[in-house]
């Protein structure tokens, strides 16, 4: 086998590979599972939203500013 052989095998071997991937990538079954990860960034933003409305967390809040304060009254 030559060069020329080689390269054109290879070219051949990464098509069908980049087609292979293209057609996983885009199949329709797993439309879902794809649209399900792409929402994942914005899921942590609907329990924080969540969180935040509740009136336990509220409570949450002040006890937590209450012990940040502590904190920095013993470091002085």
């Amino acid at each position: 086998m030559d060069q020329g052989t080689l390269g054109a095998i290879s070219t051949v071997l990464v098509t069908i590979a980049f087609i292979g991937i293209c057609w996983w990538a885009f199949s329709p079954r797993r439309k879902k599972r794809f649209d399900d990860a792409a929402n994942l960034p914005f899921a942590d933003e609907d329990q924080n939203n969540q969180a935040s409305e509740s009136p336990d967390s509220e409570e949450q809040n002040e006890q937590a500013d209450h012990h940040a304060g502590d904190e920095t009254d013993r470091r002085n």
